[in-house]
């Protein structure tokens, strides 16, 4: 089965949603460090470190490599630019509906004709209560 652009976004801000994994791929961007190296910045097991660090790497985000008994995780610039530009696309799109509903609200000509209409209580009084009844 192959990856579609929608799974690969999925995957990308799955694993860029959890605060430890942001912080890993901002340690592992800034230089390669060795899983156990990360795992003492954070209040949690070595194994916990080590699945947040798999979620990145099955996003693509970082890569390991051994070194001897050590596992060497560094982080993909690469796969960044790629979310960056996920999230590029997304404002252009919102940005195009935005200025098409403004286009609509600018050339809607019965715009200022308009009235309002008010609920059954005006404005000097009080809604009525819930579940009071009304006469």
């Amino acid at each position: 089965m192959t990856e579609t652009n929608e799974d690969r976004a999925d995957t990308l801000f799955h694993a860029l949603a959890d605060r430890t994994r942001r912080d890993i791929l901002r340690r592992v961007l800034a230089g390669e460090h060795s899983i156990s190296t990360l795992a003492i910045k954070y209040d949690m097991s070595f194994a916990a470190v080590q699945k947040h660090v798999a979620v990145l790497e099955r996003a693509g985000l970082l890569t390991k490599r051994r070194n001897g008994r050590e596992q060497l995780a560094s982080g993909d610039m690469q796969a960044v630019r790629s979310a960056t530009a996920m999230l590029t696309e997304l404002e252009h799109i919102w940005r195009g509906r935005i200025t098409r509903i403004d286009a609509l609200i600018t050339s809607d000509p019965d715009q200022e004709n308009r009235r309002f209409t008010r609920p059954p209580w005006s404005t000097t009084t009080s809604p009525p209560a819930a579940g009071s009844p009304t006469t």
